[in-house]
């Protein structure tokens, strides 16, 4: 079993020849686009609309495979400087095209009949809904040369710091018993079931942000700064405007569903103190213990096992799927262990022009990071199942990203605690799925509250990293409620969380995910196998239609506050039967 992912179907190195080519290509296909734009007041309305798609296929392909390959060698290894530099000679010609192609929209959505034009040609149809959302947001778009400063400025910008962030957490040493060791495997330990492990790993990962807190104080102030203003020039209400309207949803959505959430956080803090006082804690749940394993279960998984697992386990829901983790392993497209220099956490990258994903984990052989790997095999079975729409027809919005990610987790989970040996193993596997879930509720929650106080406040201060730890700790006691122990919480959890890092509000939408793939899921429980089909449509229909008209696929009302509370039930049916398992 490969430990590192193989991207030599991208191109064998930078010095690959085709790697030359393609970036070659990319700098003709730049040239051409700005001719393209200069020319387009002379162009029949059909012609230039042709030709505009045509283009801008081109370079997205382009764009996609080169940035893709720098993109996961430097995630792969953050020290990798060749690969920096490369993604700023691509980024710079991105930034480059920002101009023409704002040229193009601004031409385009002007046309009297454009939705005409586009819905009675037969190469421009597939691309209608990209078209409808374009002019829409042409309000939004800056004038003259706005589009092409912005982007430029970009890179030296909130990119920059977003990359120094991933840098210094990705590098920091870490003191713990006598050894130095990096970010990723110190937090790993939180899983660990040695409670003086847990509380030690704790205390040394708090201490090792005390070197770079400054430095990522001063990236995210920077970073938030920049889409504020960003914000103003283009006309949108706030940044969570712009966040809701870039997913294509309805902010009636995110309230109905943040509202639900708010009814059922006390359900959660039950959890938390039922587990605390399992764990002989009388004041709530210290942070150290928030991951710690219940009941018998300590089997560790190798890469090979977890591999036979998943495979024979979505089996039984879907060949399509088994077949396709099997390849994800068998072809190395994961990268799986932690090591220093290497980025933290876990992902999934298409690979649209290989028809295939690259998935990063930092795997430690814990069931939970099975069940990452189910997650991030979701995120590529959903690549897939859109990978027969047009080249500009293959990004989905980021609520919608993690429907078939904690599908599979649900699919997982499902069928571990129903195969359960005995209490105590089935108390250790419905724990571990309360774990996760109080991640994407109570935790995102959190996350949420803390961008939200970080962008009502940056316009009038600049926060400094006692400050920040400050705001931090106000959203998670207002998020987790009585259920952790005030005293022992995680200040500095703002600077590993790489979500904050971006322009946008980047984390209700694993709330939104794990919640509508619940409901996705307990369908799949009512209807058997004739859902399936109906979940690939589903999964199929992302790229082309907002949220609230993908979820009608499956006759679900996402402005309709009883959708998410019935999600959410679900886990508060997971939460009684825990409470009266660990009660007995």
């Amino acid at each position: 079993m490969n430990e590192r992912w193989n991207l030599d179907p991208f191109y064998l190195g930078f010095d690959d020849p085709a790697f030359d080519a393609d970036m070659n290509a990319l700098r003709t296909a730049v040239e051409d686009i700005t001719a393209f734009a200069a020319r387009l007041p002379d162009l029949a309305p059909l012609e230039g609309l042709t030709r505009g798609v045509a283009l801008e296929e081109r370079f997205s392909e382009l764009v996609n495979k080169l940035a893709g390959y720098a993109s996961l060698r430097q995630s792969a290894d953050t020290r990798d400087s060749e690969a920096g530099s490369k993604m700023g000679q691509i980024m710079g010609l991105y930034s480059g095209v920002a101009a023409p192609f704002a040229a193009f929209k601004d031409w385009a959505t002007k046309l009297p009949d454009l939705m005409e034009i586009v819905k009675g040609d037969d190469n421009l149809k597939d691309y209608t809904f990209m078209f409808e959302n374009m002019a829409d947001s042409a309000r939004y778009l800056l004038p003259g040369v706005g589009e092409a400063v912005m982007a430029r400025m970009s890179l030296s910008g909130g990119d920059a710091w977003a990359e120094m962030q991933q840098y210094l957490t990705s590098t920091v040493p870490v003191s713990y018993r006598g050894t130095t060791t990096n970010l990723s495997s110190i937090r790993n330990l939180a899983y660990d079931p040695d409670p003086q492990v847990r509380k030690e790993a704790y205390e040394a990962e708090i201490a090792c942000y005390d070197r770079i807190k400054d430095a990522v104080a001063y990236a995210l102030n920077s970073i938030k700064l920049e889409t504020i203003s960003d914000c103003k020039l283009r006309g949108y209400e706030s940044p969570l405007h712009r966040t809701v309207y870039h997913n294509d949803m309805k902010m009636e959505t995110l309230e109905a569903m943040l509202g639900a959430m708010d009814e059922y956080a006390p359900k959660f803090w039950q959890y938390l103190k039922a587990k605390a006082k399992k764990l002989g804690h009388a004041n709530g749940l210290p942070w150290y213990d928030l991951f710690a394993p219940m009941g018998s279960s300590s089997t560790k998984f190798t890469a090979q096992e977890a591999r036979d697992y998943l495979v024979n386990l979505f089996a039984g829901f879907d060949a399509e799927l088994s077949q396709m983790v099997a390849r994800a392993f068998d072809e190395a497209w994961i990268d799986f262990y932690p090591r220093d220099g290497k980025a933290g956490g876990a992902f999934c990258a298409d690979a649209n022009h290989l028809k295939e994903s690259r998935i990063l984990t930092n795997f430690d052989g814990t069931f939970s990071d099975v069940v990452t790997l189910a997650h991030e095999l979701g995120h590529a079975f959903h690549n897939q199942c859109i990978f027969d729409h047009r080249p500009l027809n293959q990004g989905y919005s980021m609520p919608l990203a993690e429907t078939a990610s904690t599908f599979n987790e649900c699919v997982v989970m499902a069928s571990a605690i129903a195969n359960a040996a005995n209490a105590d193993e089935k108390i250790a596997l419905i724990e571990s799925q309360l774990q996760d879930a109080t991640q994407i509720i109570i935790d995102i929650y959190s996350r949420f509250r803390f961008e939200k106080s970080v962008f009502d406040s940056r316009e009038e201060m600049f926060m400094n990293a006692d400050q920040l730890c400050k705001q931090m700790l106000q959203a998670q006691k207002d998020s987790y409620g009585e259920g952790l122990d005030p005293d022992v919480m995680h200040p500095y959890m703002w600077i590993c969380k790489s979500h904050y890092y971006g322009p946008t509000y980047y984390n209700f939408p694993y709330a939104f995910g794990g919640l509508f793939a619940r409901g996705l899921y307990a369908q799949y429980e009512r209807e058997g196998a004739a859902f399936v089909p109906k979940y690939k449509k589903l999964l199929n229909t992302t790229p082309i239609a907002k949220a609230e008209d993908v979820a009608k696929v499956a006759d679900i009302d996402l402005t309709d506050k009883n959708f998410w509370r019935s999600a959410l039930q679900t886990i508060a049916d997971q939460i009684d039967l825990l409470c009266s398992l660990l009660e007995e």
